[in-house]
């Protein structure tokens, strides 16, 4: 398996490998599983309570709000940890701490907006 393609076709044959053993797995399952369907088994179960009415329910959009700042902290954590260990390298240093400022700038611009409108307040 030398040569220029030889690398494909050991990605492409462990590929096959992998979904072979999972297909094959998923089988083992489907004919060794005991089937006995009854109506109780078929309702729709969730934290132990009888489904009650159609399952439309409405959110606060403060839900939202709070996973959107969720995410926005998670980005910023994500850009963090490069920046940390590319921060100690020759000739990058003060360009990549004005970067970060700079990031960090934008990042606290727009959580002193969410404060100053409310957003952040839980009432």
């Amino acid at each position: 398996m030398d040569g220029y393609y030889g690398s494909y076709v050991l990605v492409a044959a462990l590929l096959v490998i992998g979904v072979a053993i999972v297909a094959g797995a998923l089988l083992a399952n489907r004919l060794l599983r005991p089937s006995r369907p009854t109506p109780d088994k078929l309702t729709t179960y969730e934290c132990g309570v009888d489904p009650v009415g159609d399952g439309w329910a409405q959110s606060q959009v403060r839900y939202y709000v709070f996973t959107y700042l969720y995410v926005v902290f998670a980005v910023d954590a994500v850009f963090l940890f490069p920046w940390a260990t590319i921060f100690d390298a020759p000739g990058y240093g003060m360009t990549t701490l004005v970067e970060m400022f700079v990031f960090l700038g934008f990042i606290a611009l727009g959580i002193v907006y969410a404060w100053r409108k409310r957003v952040l307040t839980w009432t």
